[in-house]
Order: structure tokens, then sequence, then C-alpha cells
């Protein structure tokens, strides 16, 4: 009886220094918790919105409403007016190689024939040009062209429009009066030469998913469904 009880004080204070080792590892723990939350990148607001989009989607329309509800500017092909004083350029000329897909021989021999003529290369390092220099000076909505690319990530919000073929032949039947056989062979040249500028001078896939924040069928939403989740995706972030 009396060895066990000269036996109790080491025992307990073998427990209490057992106890203070996991109180000093709790706290540490604890620190170290609250260290990374301070540390934690606080989501920034967005300044841009990039849309890219899917011929017949709509992408023109959303971003206008986009750009109105917002206050913002809107960036479509009015930017190749800033983008044709750049090349020195007619802005019709520009028209043959906005997104469309690039051809060697109608860079060289094209321009060569016709010195109005810009070349792809060139439409790109002053389209990019434009779209800093428009994004330096306000808060806007881009439409195509790479933009998202361009813009900063962490304040940009990436948007991708699709709908299905029925929609988006209605649509480009409506707006340009094509024949429904036309409509569908331009709705296709313009989805080649927009995915060849995005592959070949921003080395992606414009249509993997996992290059936007939102990807929204505007067959099923419609163009002011489309328009109301985008602000409020922004004004959330803000």
């Amino acid at each position: 009886m009396k060895e066990q009880v000269r036996e109790e004080p080491g025992v307990m204070a073998a427990s209490e220094r057992s106890m203070r080792q996991w109180a000093i590892k709790e706290e540490l723990a604890e620190r170290v918790a609250q260290q990374r939350l301070s540390a934690a990148p606080v989501a920034k607001p967005y300044h841009y919105v990039s849309i890219s989009r899917e011929a017949g989607a709509g992408g023109g329309e959303v971003a206008a409403q986009v750009a109105a509800r917002l206050g913002w500017d809107c960036f479509d092909r009015n930017l190749l007016d800033d983008v044709a004083q750049r090349c020195h350029s007619d802005r019709q000329m520009l028209e043959l190689v906005d997104e469309t897909e690039s051809n060697w021989v109608f860079d060289v021999l094209g321009t060569w024939m016709d010195r109005r003529l810009v070349p792809h290369e060139k439409y790109i390092v002053a389209l990019v040009r434009s779209i800093v220099c428009a994004a330096q000076c306000a808060q806007a909505v881009f439409v195509g062209r790479g933009a998202q690319f361009i813009l900063p990530a962490d304040r940009t919000l990436a948007v991708r429009l699709v709908a299905n073929e029925a929609f988006r032949l209605a649509r480009l039947t409506r707006l340009y009066g094509w024949s429904p056989a036309d409509a569908r062979q331009k709705m296709i040249e313009m989805d080649r030469g927009r995915a060849e500028l995005v592959s070949r001078h921003f080395h992606h896939d414009v249509s993997d998913p996992h290059l936007y924040d939102l990807v929204i069928n505007t067959g099923r939403l419609g163009i002011d469904g489309a328009a109301e989740l985008i602000v409020a995706a922004v004004r959330r972030q803000g």
C-alpha cells in the first residue's frame, strides 16, 4: 500500500506533462489554422467579363445587356475600330481576318496584291494591345477574340455561351437573312475561325468548359436569363 502511494506523485506528474504537451500542440495547431485563414487569398471584385460564344448563341446581345445593367463599357466588333487605327488599315479590311481561319496564302499573296489587307499575325498583335488599352480605361464586357486570356484572371469573369443547333440557326437566319443552308455553313465557318484563333494564339481549346467560370445555355435560359446570371455573379463577387 505504501509503495503504491509513493508511485502516485510520479504518475500524476507524468500525466500533467502529457496534458501540457497536448495543450501546447492544440494551441500550435490553432495558430497554424488561423495563419492559413488569414493568408488565404481574398476574392477580388470583377472588373471585366469575357464572353466566349458559339455562333448564333447570342453573345453580342448578352454582352450588351450585361454592360447596360452594370454601367460598363462593351467591346465587341467596335473593338475593330481601335485595331484598325493601330494597323493603319481600313475597318472593312479587318473584317476579312477577324475571328476567321488563318490562311498563309491569303496572308502572303493577299497583302502583296492589296496593301490594305492585314495579315493574321499583325491583326492579333494589334488586337491584344487594343484589349489591354481598353481594360486600363474602364470596367468592361469583352466579346470573344480571346479576351479572357489577355485580361487578368483574378479580375475577369469568364463566360461561355452555348445553344442547340436549331436555336442558333434560327437566330442567324433572322439576324442576317440567310437561308437555312447558308446559315449552317456560316455557323460552321465562324465556330472554326473562333476555335482556331484561341488554339493558335492562346493554345487552348475554346470548347473546354474548365476554362470558364460560367457555361450558360442560351437555348434553355434565353438572352435575358443569361444576362441576369452574369450580372448576379459579378455583383456577388463585388
